[in-house]
């Protein structure tokens, strides 16, 4: 009865169900022989330099050399303090305190990288920090090349018409994703072939000196003399000007004068009365 019911069973399983199984392990085991590991390898550094811009320059030359690329690079000067110390009046002697740094990031053919890091760290002075960090991608690899396989499968199926999907969006999602893990994997390629380095560096704070223009308008004045003759000839304009504005008002001022001197003759005659 045992056997009956083994025969049974095998009888109406699916064609092609344990082929199927059988293949999944074969293109397991294909893709693990065929994808190497792995490796993604980054380093980061810290130093001390005489000079950050000539530093900079021998960093993009060591670079080329090592077959490498500059992906981003940046120079910042930060003000500490500035004084400015008066020359005359038109110029200034002005002081600034100065702190640079730069900052760099390239990538560089993974095989040569500690080759590379130990020719970057005879440019420091002093070396802060140095690290290097190196992850795994295999797996992640080897995920994405199955699933692409299967979906690849599926695709070609789907062609033949030995699967039907009824809805042509779930086609163009599968194939987006088929974009996706392609480009995902060339990323990794990417990667496992060049290092990122990410470099920051800096030097002493430096002072520098500049002769610049006197912006203070209140140091902007003629000579002495000049200004002198231009004020005796001013106060005559002002003189002349009140002589006019009193030619113009002098029926009002001899008015008032009029009525003060009738003012003060009717209180002479009153004061003589009360002696009288």
């Amino acid at each position: 009865m045992a056997g009956l019911g083994l025969l049974i069973a095998c009888s109406h399983s699916k064609p092609g169900e344990f082929a199927s199984n059988a293949d999944t392990s074969a293109v397991f085991q294909n893709a693990v022989n065929d994808t190497a590991q792995k490796l993604f390898k980054t380093s980061d550094m810290q130093f001390k330099v005489k000079n950050v811009q000539q530093s900079a320059e021998k960093i993009a030359t060591i670079t080329k050399n090592f077959h490498g690329m500059i992906m981003h690079q940046r120079i910042i000067s930060s003000n500490n303090g500035i004084r400015d110390i008066g020359g005359d009046a038109d110029s200034l002697l002005r002081i600034t305190s100065l702190s640079i740094r730069g900052e760099m990031t390239v990538k560089v053919p993974a095989e040569k990288l500690f080759e590379f890091m130990n020719e970057i760290a005879r440019l420091s002075i002093v070396t802060d920090s140095r690290s290097t960090d190196i992850s795994d991608q295999s797996l992640s690899y080897l995920s994405a090349t199955m699933k692409l396989k299967n979906r690849t499968d599926l695709i070609k199926q789907q062609k033949n018409g030995k699967v039907i999907i009824k809805n042509p969006t779930d086609v163009l999602l599968l194939k987006d994703d088929m974009v996706d893990q392609q480009i995902g994997n060339r990323l990794i390629d990417d990667e496992v072939k060049n290092s990122i380095v990410s470099l920051s560096f800096y030097q002493n704070n430096t002072i520098h000196r500049e002769i610049v223009v006197n912006d203070d308008i209140n140091n902007y004045r003629q000579p002495f003399f000049k200004r002198l003759g231009i004020s005796i000839r001013e106060s005559f304009v002002l003189f002349g000007d009140a002589i006019v504005s009193l030619a113009k008002v002098w029926i009002f001022i001899a008015v008032a004068a009029g009525l003060w001197v009738a003012y003060r003759h009717l209180r002479f005659k009153k004061t003589a009365a009360l002696k009288n």
